[in-house]
């Protein structure tokens, strides 16, 4: 394509062939439908989201909206969506029952705990498989595969008859070392896979700068492990606090249970307090939200702390 100037204007370019209208920068045509073809995947995609998020939803939005129901607006045929007469009773009836405030005490002791102890051991432990080679390294990591597929039901009754034998059944400490072993293996395989990401070269610098084991461990690879730390202890703090079979199964002593065994005091041989075990059902979440609420922020901001610490 060659290119004259026409007199009199100047900067005006005249081109003596035609522009390539075929080439990938044409305005024309098919644009708009791949553009729209693209866009269904997507739409699909969200709608399945949406429904499977209402999902879930619905069974938590169902246990609010029962908790501040009247008894007559609980057991209708047909479904009260929103309470006409919203009351408190229920959640009045939930915390005046007997013993709510000593199983309270009961669960925060046991699990934070459990909590604590599974952090400590799960950190490390994943810190000597994921940084250290030793004879049975690999043999230890698949055992520890396979115990966290086998349900926790199958190794209640051999942890009862070795807690018996330990005489650690109805007792703290029994309680707190039997939530530990369940979270345990999924804690250091999880924990395990963010030593692995993290460079040895950064554990090479701090020792060049004169950094011991725990000077490294604490300062350096625990804040980078932070994430898989606060993923752990949300698992561990969900696992122990909705925990029902365990508790049962080891405290004899009534004085003893947590909570989800008090939960199971509005089931009795005349009946079920709906309403009342909704508003305790209420209560018992509450704690859960609370402590993601809490922890949540550690989940990114501990993935890159521990590389400007010293």
């Amino acid at each position: 394509m060659t290119t004259t100037t026409t007199p009199g204007v100047t900067g005006v370019p005249t081109s003596d062939t035609q522009p390539d209208v075929t080439g990938p920068n044409r305005a024309s045509g098919p644009v708009a439908p791949v553009r729209g073809r693209k866009r269904k995947p997507r739409v699909l995609a969200n709608t399945i989201a949406v429904v499977f998020c209402l999902v879930w939803v619905f069974p938590i939005y169902w246990m609010v909206n029962t908790a501040f129901k009247p008894a007559d607006e609980v057991t209708t045929l047909t479904p009260i969506w929103l309470p006409l007469r919203p009351t408190l009773d229920n959640f009045t009836r939930a915390l005046t029952q007997d013993g709510f405030l000593v199983y309270l005490r009961n669960s925060a002791i046991v699990v934070v705990a459990a909590v604590l102890l599974s952090i400590v051991v799960g950190f490390l432990a994943s810190a000597a498989l994921s940084r250290f080679r030793f004879r049975g390294r690999r043999a230890i990591l698949v055992a520890i595969l396979f115990v966290q597929m086998i349900p926790s039901g199958a190794l209640l009754i051999p942890l009862f008859l070795s807690f018996q034998t330990l005489g650690l059944l109805n007792s703290y400490l029994g309680l707190i070392l039997a939530y530990v072993a369940s979270v345990l293996p999924f804690s250091i395989w999880v924990m395990r896979g963010f030593f692995v990401a993290v460079p040895i070269e950064i554990e090479e610098a701090a020792k060049v700068d004169g950094a011991g084991t725990f000077r490294i461990l604490r300062s350096v690879l625990f804040p980078l492990v932070m994430p898989g730390v606060i993923a752990t202890s949300v698992f561990a703090f969900i696992a122990a606090w909705n925990d029902y079979l365990t508790a049962y199964v080891m405290l004899k002593d009534q004085g003893m249970y947590t909570l989800p065994v008090w939960l199971a005091g509005f089931s009795t041989d005349k009946g079920t307090d709906f309403g009342g075990l909704m508003a305790a059902s209420v209560l018992f979440s509450i704690p859960v939200v609370v402590f993601f609420l809490i922890v949540q922020r550690r989940l990114v901001s501990g993935m890159t702390a521990g590389a400007v610490k010293g």
